[in-house]
């Protein structure tokens, strides 16, 4: 099945300044999450091609190239699980390279391997984690340096040569008609150099795979699908190449009391008929795990919103929180015992509908109006 535009992914168009793909991305992620569509594959798929779709028109350099040459420029991209991102690969990359230089600077130079791959790992976290912040380790499966060779590929003792077919420049040349064409050496790999007794060890890659763990520092009042760079902590390149960067994507999971709305909270609260008619106090937990009191009047109502200011979320990189907000919803008792109902009954009685219960007067009245003017 052919592959979805990335700017129709996204929802966006190609003129879609970085601004609005981040407002795009974070809409549609949010939306088709894993954690609020449990058990939804389409939606999980979904999620996974926003990522992607995100991951490479947010990049100047990606972005040119996928609106110059469309998919075609990433077949090759690798990927993964604690996954790498993938990057340009075969004629592609070389046609980039000539045209761009090495990934936007000078053309790369013989002997300089590209650097690892970057790596994305998904990190769920508790909304209280996220309120206060947190410290913990993750484990990555990468590649690593292969300590035997000191990520040479070589083996101990000996040290690669210089490539007989480029003569250590990483490039040949052949000419066809007008043209002189260059290329990526065939033989080196553009590395300009070539092992001819590889490691036992990594077996002249210069890198073996290998579980690490890492320390994470989670800020306080981080955000669903916030990413955290790791500099370094990717996969290390080929033949002693810098490794990539690690990208710790944040996501929170659902909480049995509380909503998170940006900064604020929102919390449903029973509150019992007597307290709702006559008023009172209730004692509400909050998301720093306290409590708090708060005042209901005489005759709240289901729906009535209390506002308790400065009771939300942490907010990121900044002293503030946001607000509470408790929603309440007027609980009708059950299970009465004779002398309840028969306190209710003569409650109803003694009242005036017209004072005690003017919604539900007004909207009768209402209905009879319209029933009557069927009639006329």
């Amino acid at each position: 099945m052919a592959k979805q535009d990335f700017y129709e992914t996204l929802g966006v168009g190609k003129s879609a300044s970085v601004d609005d793909l981040k407002r795009a991305y974070r809409k549609l992620a949010m939306q088709y999450h894993p954690d609020r569509n449990a058990g939804d594959k389409s939606a999980e798929q979904k999620f996974k091609d926003i990522n992607e779709a995100y991951d490479i028109l947010k990049d100047d350099q990606k972005r040119a190239a996928y609106d110059r040459f469309g998919h075609a420029a990433f077949e090759n991209g690798s990927g993964g699980g604690a996954s790498g991102f993938g990057g340009f690969s075969g004629g592609f990359a070389d046609i980039f390279e000539e045209m761009f230089g090495a990934m936007g600077g000078a053309r790369r130079d013989a002997g300089m391997a590209r650097s690892g791959s970057d790596l994305r790992y998904n990190l769920e976290i508790s909304l209280e984690d996220a309120f206060k912040g947190k410290q913990t380790t993750v484990r990555v499966n990468t590649f690593a340096r292969c300590e035997p060779c000191h990520g040479s590929g070589a083996e101990p003792g000996s040290s690669p040569t210089g490539c007989r077919t480029c003569h250590g420049h990483g490039r040949v040349r052949a000419q066809q008609g007008f043209f002189t064409i260059e290329r990526t050496c065939p033989t080196c790999q553009g590395a300009g150099t070539v092992i001819e007794k590889p490691c036992r060890s990594c077996g002249g890659q210069g890198r073996v795979r290998r579980e690490k763990t890492l320390s994470v520092s989670i800020p306080p009042g981080v955000e669903d699908g916030t990413r955290i760079r790791l500099a370094g902590e990717g996969e290390v390149g080929l033949h002693g190449a810098p490794p990539g960067d690690l990208y710790i994507f944040i996501a929170i999971a659902q909480h049995a009391i509380f909503q998170r709305d940006g900064a604020n909270i929102y919390c449903r609260v029973p509150i019992p008929f007597t307290t709702a008619a006559l008023g009172g106090t209730i004692e509400v937990p909050t998301v720093d795990g306290t409590r708090t009191k708060v005042t209901v009047t005489a005759g709240t109502q289901s729906g009535h919103r209390f506002r308790l200011k400065g009771k939300g979320m942490t907010v990121l990189r900044s002293p503030l929180r946001g607000d509470m907000y408790v929603n309440a919803v007027v609980e009708t008792p059950v299970n009465l015992t004779k002398r309840q109902q028969e306190l209710l009954r003569e409650f109803e009685r003694e009242g005036d509908e017209h004072k005690t219960n003017p919604e539900t007067a007004g909207f009768f009245a209402r209905v009879k109006e319209f029933f009557e003017d069927l009639r006329d």
